[in-house]
């Protein structure tokens, strides 16, 4: 029997793991450090509350539970503040003490969730996994490539999932998407930068989905997960605004962009649609 523990299974992106892994026919071991509410409980989940910063409670969590696979999402994302706080190097400790755990308790293949923000930004116009330098401008960028290169330490089936940037139900109000769909529903400007930068957005289900099925391969090493396609922030707005009728409300070049913000963030996504055979289905209308 397969049996995952998913981590941050109360989060943005590993709520909407749950019935992907389920459809793959694992026996979810989901843990967050709130309860869960009433749409996420579902026939083989098992939910446990537990702090994954108490190395002891984790330990005997792995212990107990004893899995075949493990899906890490859990970490410090608070909004506007994790990009550089120190909660970050918290977090890579705890993940280091989770995975040993997991390998000590007959674990067999593990996936984490990393991010873009490990690689070098404005080298390349289209990031690749084996090409594009790492170099993060952030202590977030820096924890996940350090936990990355610990997790090549151990001697397991292991894959690294490189998210880019994602959209969808529950995530913060004040992200791009959320944040200009709020302005609009309330009458208010959207105000917006020049809007001329080109990103990669991927519906949020699909993230998590495209991770399920990483699991569910013996796919090695690092994947991006990402759409491959270049929007620019302009398009996806407007795209937005015109189906929420609200055009009229947005304004670009209201808000300065930072300094240090690259043109082009998008995913080569050859390894992910070719290697681990998934392919976006495409389940929202914003991009």
């Amino acid at each position: 029997m397969k049996t995952v523990i998913l981590t941050g299974a109360n989060g943005f992106v590993g709520r909407q793991a749950i019935i992907p892994l389920i459809e793959r026919n694992y026996v979810v071991h989901a843990v967050s450090n709130t309860l869960p509410t009433v749409d996420l409980i579902f026939e083989n989940v098992v939910w446990h509350q537990a702090d994954l910063l108490n190395q002891d409670k984790t330990a005997k969590f792995c212990e107990k539970v004893k899995a075949t696979h493990l899906l890490h999402f859990a970490w410090y994302v608070e909004h506007g503040e994790f990009w550089n706080s120190r909660e970050n190097e918290t977090w890579l400790d705890a993940s280091v003490n989770l995975i040993e755990q997991f390998k000590t308790n007959g674990g067999e293949r593990i996936v984490v969730s990393g991010t873009c923000a490990e690689y070098e930004w404005g080298v390349d116009k289209i990031l690749s996994e084996n090409k594009t330098p790492l170099k993060p401008n952030s202590i977030y960028g820096e924890c996940k490539l350090e936990l990355h290169k610990r997790l090549a330490d151990f001697e397991i089936s292991q894959a690294w999932g490189r998210i880019f940037f994602l959209f969808g139900e529950f995530e913060h109000p004040n992200r791009l998407i959320s944040s200009v769909i709020k302005s609009l529903l309330n009458n208010e400007y959207a105000d917006c930068s020049h809007g001329r930068q080109i990103r990669d957005l991927m519906y949020v289900a699909d993230v998590a989905d495209a991770f399920a099925a990483l699991l569910d391969s013996d796919v090695q090493g690092v994947v991006n997960i990402g759409s491959g396609k270049e929007r620019t922030i302009r398009e996806v707005v407007l795209k937005t605004a015109r189906l929420l009728g609200k055009s009229e409300l947005v304004r670009f070049g209201k808000i300065q962009p930072s300094s240090v913000e690259p043109q082009s963030l998008v995913a080569n996504t050859a390894r992910l649609n070719g290697e681990v055979k998934w392919q976006e289905k495409n389940r929202k209308p914003f991009v």
